[in-house]
């Protein structure tokens, strides 16, 4: 049975949760992620967005942890620089 969608999330909203993912110290629950959003969303909404971004390879959901994963991730950049070359 699928959910029956209200309302498309907006583009900054969207941009909001990127954000807040992006900039979060630690890799943030669905919970406090959701409670450190500047203004408050619909906790549909919230799913959305999430299932949006994990299925356009920005984020990972891995277990109850959000990691953000795209190419700006410094935190990547940072792994990628230091890591051994492979020939």
């Amino acid at each position: 049975m699928t959910t029956k969608v209200i309302h498309e999330p907006q583009l900054d909203t969207i941009l909001m949760v990127e954000k807040a993912i992006r900039e979060a110290e630690s890799y943030p629950t669905k919970k406090t992620l959701l409670r450190s959003l500047p203004k408050q969303i619909q906790y549909q909404t919230f799913n959305r967005i999430l299932k949006y971004l994990e299925s356009s390879n920005k984020i990972l959901i891995d277990g109850r942890r959000i990691i953000w994963m795209f190419t700006d991730n410094p935190r990547l950049k940072k792994l990628l620089e230091t890591s051994a070359k492979l020939r």
